[in-house]
């Protein structure tokens, strides 16, 4: 039996460790043979981490590593190119100085590697410097690859003066994907959200959103037929623990971890891998993924507004607003979504309007139960209608309210 990857974001180390690995080789091959620039929202723990480690083991030229994985039989050529690898998951983002500091760690790190002298300090400057100087002294277009881009944005949620400055650092520093064109061969961001009002993304309109795209909504997290394949010993494990067959265990996995959609047609179901993986390891139904931690941005949200959504009906959300806009504050359901702790159910075409909903059992009581409580002061409907706090009132009962605070028929 395959170990289970549980936390396991390097592929390298996966891939070295004798542990199961479900395949998206196949969609990466696509990624880099169609387009150049590539960004992919979805939220946390979910696989966004591996993907790029993944990329960043193929730009390397590491044939080895995909031995027996669909691009095997697809790549001819595996060229290796420079990798840039920035991750912002890691750092403190309470002060401009803390952003500046995890930007120049990576920069230290980067021109140690390929024997860079530093010429100069202003964040973007100096990343322009190093992919020309990379580009034209390696004789290779560069890789760059950008994990969690929107952590300092979303720890600063709540200090709009923090918030714009970081702005500021951020649109110049990613700027470089468009003005140092010629010498990047590939690019992908990730995140959690998507800023799309905001001037970080308004001059990156080389950037390739596959956010909702159908054809790589699977790109990260599990399908039924993926954990039946990969993990069929480790369901049996589970099923003769409980007494049952593997059919029952996965109709309560299905309850429980699967329901997540990321395109308009909301046709491919997928699972949080986190939440699958440990049920499977421990032979239990928990809450993991909740349990790991609810984003302090997403209770702050909530708790320094008071948000009318007369607009929306059941849940429905126009597909212009499903992105963060310039303040975060003017859309907080787009948050949710984006979060993880609402997903689509559907889509009406003509209207150009998402209906969203709690995607499966897990999210839908660690809500009610944990995350609530945290913002409400545990306050019954009737309260909740008093203090007028129309997002909870349709997230909890599925309709807004009236001006004077009542609940439409």
């Amino acid at each position: 039996m395959l170990k289970l990857p549980i936390g396991i974001q390097s592929f390298e180390k996966l891939r070295t460790s004798d542990c199961a690995y479900v395949d998206k080789t196949a969609l990466l091959f696509e990624l880099v043979k169609n387009r150049w620039y590539y960004f992919l929202s979805r939220p946390r723990r979910f696989g966004k981490s591996l993907l790029l480690s993944t990329l960043k083991a193929y730009f390397q030229g590491k044939k080895e590593l995909f031995e027996g994985l669909a691009i095997a039989g697809l790549e001819q050529a595996w060229e290796t190119y420079p990798v840039l690898y920035l991750d912002l998951n890691v750092g403190q983002y309470d002060s401009v100085e803390g952003l500046l500091e995890a930007l120049n760690s990576n920069f230290i790190d980067w021109e140690d590697k390929f024997g860079i002298k530093p010429v100069m300090t202003d964040p973007a400057q100096r990343f322009k410097y190093i992919i020309k100087f990379i580009a034209q002294n390696v004789g290779k277009d560069v890789v760059i690859l950008v994990d969690e881009y929107d952590k300092p944005l979303l720890q600063a949620i709540d200090n709009e003066p923090l918030q714009q400055d970081f702005r500021n650092i951020l649109k110049a520093f990613y700027s470089n994907l468009k003005t140092c064109d010629e010498y990047i061969r590939f690019a992908m961001l990730t995140g959690v959200s998507k800023f799309s009002k905001i001037s970080l993304f308004s001059d990156l309109n080389n950037l390739t959103d596959i956010s909702l795209d159908e054809r790589y909504a699977d790109i990260c997290g599990l399908t039924s037929d993926e954990i039946e394949h990969h993990f069929s010993e480790h369901l049996e494990a589970f099923a003769q623990k409980e007494g049952t067959d593997k059919a029952a265990i996965m109709a309560q996995m299905q309850q429980m971890y699967d329901g997540y959609h990321f395109s308009k047609s909301a046709s491919k179901d997928m699972y949080n891998p986190f939440s699958v993986l440990n049920a499977l390891d421990k032979c239990d139904f928990d809450n993991y993924w909740f349990s790991t931690g609810t984003p302090s941005f997403l209770i702050k949200l909530l708790q320094n507004g008071d948000y009318d959504l007369r607009e929306f009906s059941k849940g429905e959300l126009w597909a212009s607003d499903l992105a963060a806009k310039e303040s975060l504050k003017q859309e907080p359901i787009a948050m949710f979504y984006q979060t993880g702790y609402l997903t689509i159910k559907g889509y009406d075409k003509e209207l150009g309007m998402f209906h969203l909903g709690f995607p499966n059992r897990e999210v839908e009581q660690s809500f009610l139960k944990f995350l609530l409580p945290r913002f409400t002061g545990n306050c019954s409907k009737s309260a909740l209608i008093s203090q007028r706090k129309p997002i909870l009132l349709m997230i909890l009962y599925g309709k807004p309210t009236t001006n004077n605070g009542q609940i439409f028929a």
